[in-house]
């Protein structure tokens, strides 16, 4: 019987999964920045490029729609593994602005190392493994099935119109300055602040509905612990009595409050080092069955080549040599960087990996694990009595390359996934996967100079990870202050949600993951709101339609585009700004722009709950 070649890794499919992944790169930047959380890209780049296929090309292309996404997502997952750590190193200072061959260089080693570190444990985990389900992986495989010529073109119109909708607001907010970006109110009760407030972002609110009613409220717990409960529970320390209550709110959370996440982060990182041990081992048995493999092996088990995956490993490492060794100027300790940046990358690989075949990729503790690699990367620099600028930027640097691996393996995982559902050839979504990290790699610098000099990184957009990291980075090496109690508190709180979510809520619908609210403690509040306004929609619209397909939610691709378009428009203005900062701008009194604001997002709330209705 002669065998049908079906068509997969095509030109067509790389130069759409290109155009895709360098666009949900940019945006994921801007996002990751903004709102210290990201989204995957996998369906609506899935729905653009099925509606391209069937809808305009009337092709059938279910394998050739797969690569797309596949590529669109490994650039958007590399965009949070370099947007969590390199803004640290301008925050502290050792980075004047970001220097565009080491940001770019980090970037493809990491992503390339998420990739290699995966290949082996594929089999193991993706395939073999019945208790990890993969959910993303999953869902983009049910969009890639159930698309047709109709729904395909539906969901590509209605994701332009997301895009157009969230372009037009962030223009008129952050372009012409009619919207504020925050809405915020306080009060001082005796000794205790009261604070309440939410950012105006069709994005923020698109990310909610995204991630669904579960995650969106975890998160929103987490910032109704730090700013409900422990800022009011600080008092006003002294030195603090003539601040405004804004003033006041904000300074306990930023020097204070924001380390109870950081410990629960670190209590989260280690937890899913134990509890995936079992998937490490098994990574290191497929090396040994990728190595052994022969070709009797059919297409929809054929990983990348062992040689192949070797030369990748030989160029990440070669290419970390050089630059650490330019950061360092010390060939001894910069040998010594690069293998503890290769044991962490594979380890937080097969964590990563495993705990999103749990809980998904909403879950994944990459914070928790970058942490982890910080502070036992600044230990060893310390005890070898390495110090200064050169053991920062040593430090970040292994903490960067193992972040970007650590995001890029776990989305990769779903793609996988997705892969293996739809019999798709792993070795043609591991290349498309290599593609789409290095390519979008060279847009990230440009785009982080421009964020940075319009906007501030760690100041307009605030970069919640990357602060933090900056404030643990100086603290270890005596630069700077960290709060140890604080950071002690959110260890035990962590503990603590492990042992009931594991004891009293196993098996139970509604589960305390722990990395949901250590995010939403580390994050403003202002923040939280409207993602749980985008949850809460969601919710209410799956209670009346219980089953709508993921291919067919025309909120998820309603909120897919509000999140393209307010970060497209975002790096404009950014754009406009750089080469002329006096161009856009109209004045308006404080309370009309909030009025208008406050007005502005019920609108485009109601225009989300309408269009998701109709799916």
């Amino acid at each position: 019987m002669e065998k049908t070649t079906v068509k997969e890794f095509t030109l067509s499919a790389i130069g759409l999964g290109i155009i895709i992944g360098v666009i949900m790169t940019a945006a994921n930047v801007y996002l990751g920045l903004y709102a210290g959380m990201t989204v995957s890209a996998s369906i609506p780049a899935a729905v653009v490029a099925m509606g391209v296929y069937k809808g305009i090309l009337k092709k059938d292309s279910i394998h050739q729609s797969n690569i797309v996404q596949t590529m669109a997502s490994a650039g958007e997952s590399l965009a949070a593994g370099i947007i969590f750590t390199l803004p640290a190193l301008v925050i502290i200072g050792a980075w004047k602005n970001f220097e565009f061959w080491p940001t770019t260089l980090i970037a493809i080693a990491g992503g390339l190392l998420g990739i290699i570190f995966m290949i082996p444990l594929r089999k193991a985990l993706i395939q073999n493994e019945k208790e990890l389900t993969y959910p993303e992986g999953v869902a983009c495989a049910a969009v890639l099935r159930s698309g047709d010529a109709k729904s395909g073109k539906e969901g590509f119109y209605t994701i332009l119109k997301g895009l157009g909708l969230g372009a037009l607001f962030k223009f008129i907010g952050s372009g012409l300055k009619v919207f504020v970006g925050s809405v915020e109110v306080a009060k001082k009760i005796k000794t205790s602040t009261l604070f309440f407030g939410f950012d105006v972002s069709p994005a923020l609110l698109a990310v909610g509905y995204i991630v669904n009613i579960h995650v969106a409220a975890l998160v929103f717990i987490g910032g109704a612990i730090g700013f409900f409960i422990a800022i009011p529970l600080l008092g006003t320390p002294a030195g603090m009595t003539d601040m405004s209550a804004i003033d006041l709110a904000w300074n306990l959370w930023s020097t204070e409050v924001r380390y109870l996440g950081v410990g629960a982060m670190i209590t989260g990182g280690l937890w899913s080092i134990i509890s995936v041990r079992k998937g490490i081992v098994q990574g290191l048995k497929g090396l040994r069955e990728i190595k052994d493999t022969t070709i009797e092996q059919i297409d929809s088990e054929k990983d990348m080549p062992f040689m192949g995956m070797m030369i990748v490993m030989l160029v990440c490492f070669s290419l970390m040599i050089w630059l650490y060794n330019s950061m360092i100027g010390d060939l001894g300790i910069t040998f010594f960087t690069t293998i503890l940046m290769i044991i962490c990358s594979f380890l937080f690989v097969a964590v990563s990996s495993y705990i999103v075949g749990l809980v998904g990729s909403s879950n994944n503790p990459v914070s928790g694990m970058t942490i982890s690699a910080l502070l036992v990367s600044s230990a060893l620099f310390l005890v070898l009595g390495f110090r200064g600028d050169s053991a920062i930027l040593a430090t970040l640097g292994v903490a960067a390359v193992v972040c970007c691996a650590a995001c890029t393996a776990g989305d990769c995982s779903q793609d996988l996934k997705t892969g293996f559902l739809i019999k798709a050839i792993p070795k043609y979504q591991q290349y498309a996967q290599v593609i789409g990290v290095v390519i979008p790699a060279f847009v990230i610098a440009p785009v982080l100079t421009l964020l940075h000099s319009a906007y501030g990184i760690g100041e307009g957009l605030k970069a919640p990870q990357a602060t933090l990291f900056a404030s643990i980075t100086k603290a270890m090496f005596g630069e700077g202050y960290l709060p140890v109690n604080m950071v002690l508190y959110g260890v035990a709180f962590g503990i603590i949600v492990i042992f009931i979510d594991s004891t009293l809520l196993k098996g139970k619908k509604f589960r305390l993951h722990l990395m949901p609210l250590a995010v939403g403690i580390y994050l403003p509040v202002t923040l939280a709101v409207p993602i749980l306004v985008g949850g809460l929609i969601r919710f209410f619209v799956e209670k009346k339609h219980p089953h709508i397909e993921e291919s067919k939610d025309k909120g998820v691709l309603l909120g897919s585009g509000f999140i393209a378009g307010e970060a497209i428009m975002g790096v404009g203005i950014a754009l406009v700004l750089y080469f002329a900062p006096n161009l856009l701008g109209i004045k308006l009194e404080g309370y009309l722009r909030e009025a208008l604001s406050v007005m502005a997002f019920i609108l485009i709330s109601l225009y989300l709950w309408r269009t998701a209705k109709k799916s």
